[in-house]
């Protein structure tokens, strides 16, 4: 079962596991929002081992029912709200969606004893760093509502594990892009301006440094930890191109 399987990364490893596992089915559980959209699944659509169904994860009885009626071995957490902008402007939808909807999944999990969950988080959680790179074991230091409710969601997550016996699993993902990717977010906003002949917004100095992982490369890692990966456990994710803001829009303007 994945949720948020119409968003950027969720279609992309549906994709990837329809692909790379051809005895797997899965359940695809989206609300459809502004970044969700049933385009992104359009090639896989008809695929008799998907199945869609529209509906809210922060909804208990849907999410109940569903998880009964599929019963999966496994749930793949990948909805969520995910603009940073957006949660400075209003923390609200991120607190129902990123904590509540992922108590919701977690408690259904339990019930329908579910092998695994991964919990599908964001290096955010840890916020900035002078040099040198995050590991798992570092303190988290959330920086904005969107990067808190993830510590928050990771933490309630943990507790199911450690309380219940859940067998929950956290990856934790550097900034990813590619195919399928809202336009909101640095690199294809920057494209899609550049190619309407607008400006492209660059804060402060543009030296922040930020590592950048391909979509389809976090896919394979997510497969990956939820094969082997162990309860209890957090894994990173990246993928070792760090550059700077102004690196990275010189390189989209060329």
């Amino acid at each position: 079962m994945v949720t948020g399987g119409c968003g950027f990364i969720g279609c992309n490893f549906i994709r990837h596991i329809l692909r790379a596992h051809e005895d797997w089915k899965i359940l695809n559980l989206d609300k459809l929002t502004y970044a969700g959209r049933l385009e992104n699944t359009r090639d896989f659509a008809d695929n008799p081992r998907y199945k869609f169904v529209k509906g809210d994860i922060c909804d208990k009885r849907l999410v109940h029912k569903v998880m009964e009626d599929f019963d999966p071995d496994a749930v793949v957490h990948f909805a969520a709200e995910s603009h940073v902008d957006r949660s400075i402007s209003d923390p609200t939808p991120f607190i129902e969606s990123n904590v509540r909807g992922t108590c919701v999944l977690l408690d259904a999990a339990l019930e329908n004893e579910v092998d695994k969950f991964i919990q599908i988080s964001t290096d955010e959680v840890y916020g900035s760093i002078k040099s040198g790179s995050f590991k798992e074991t570092d303190r988290l230091e959330p920086n904005s509502p969107y990067s808190a409710s993830k510590a928050a969601a990771e933490m309630f997550a943990r507790a199911y594990f450690v309380t219940y016996g859940l067998p929950v699993v956290i990856t934790r993902s550097s900034n990813n892009y590619g195919p399928y990717q809202f336009p909101e977010k640095i690199i294809p906003l920057f494209i899609t301006n550049l190619v309407r002949g607008l400006k492209v917004p660059v804060y402060g100095t543009g030296l922040n440094v930020r590592d950048w992982l391909y979509v389809e490369d976090n896919c394979e890692a997510i497969d990956l930890v939820l094969q082997k990966g162990k309860p209890g456990e957090i894994y990173n994710i990246g993928g070792g191109e760090e550059r700077t803001n102004l690196e990275l829009t010189k390189l989209i303007g060329t």
